[in-house]
């Protein structure tokens, strides 16, 4: 896995040679995108383009909150904070506004599929916990960890994401 300073500097881009393995944003957001479907409650005229707009919502504010406090972060160390520096910061963290493309896609074609608005909100749960195992597995694998390793932030990330399908059980 990636170091990250304590700033939480972006990293590098990287190179040919060597992939990018932080994927932290990306689980995040999927895990994210989860907790705001499982959460959702009911809708006015239009639930799927609610659902849609709270969960493309979500991740941009949670994506801005996370780009701020590293320029707060850099502001405090550097004394000033470069437009390089900004569009570094809004790259690294935009996987968590990526992260609710799918679930939020989801939930668009979901009349396709012939799903209410229930099952499009299952759907789209469903999408956010398979992305969030998917990406925290790639990460480890393309970071070169250990097979064991791979195996427990799997399981670690399956049972994450099946605390919130238990809470949206609960809740609804």
């Amino acid at each position: 896995m990636a170091h990250r300073s304590p700033a939480h500097e972006p990293d590098p881009s990287p190179s040919p040679e060597q992939p990018r393995t932080d994927y932290t944003g990306a689980v995040y957001g999927s895990l994210l995108a989860a907790s705001v479907v499982a959460g959702a409650g009911a809708f006015g005229p239009h639930p799927r383009v609610e659902l849609v707009a709270l969960l493309l919502c979500t991740g941009l504010v949670f994506w801005a909150a996370h780009a701020y406090v590293r320029f707060i972060g850099n502001r405090l160390r550097h004394r000033s904070v470069t437009w390089r520096e900004i569009r570094q910061v809004c790259a690294a963290e935009w996987p968590i506004v990526q992260a609710a493309f799918l679930p939020a896609f989801a939930v668009a074609i979901s009349p396709l599929l012939g799903l209410g608005i229930e099952g499009a909100g299952w759907l789209a749960l469903g999408v956010a916990v398979v992305q969030q195992v998917g990406w925290a597995t790639a990460m480890v694998i393309r970071a070169g960890i250990s097979h064991g390793a791979v195996a427990s932030v799997a399981a670690v990330n399956l049972v994450l994401g099946l605390i919130i399908v238990a809470a949206k059980v609960a809740l609804h």
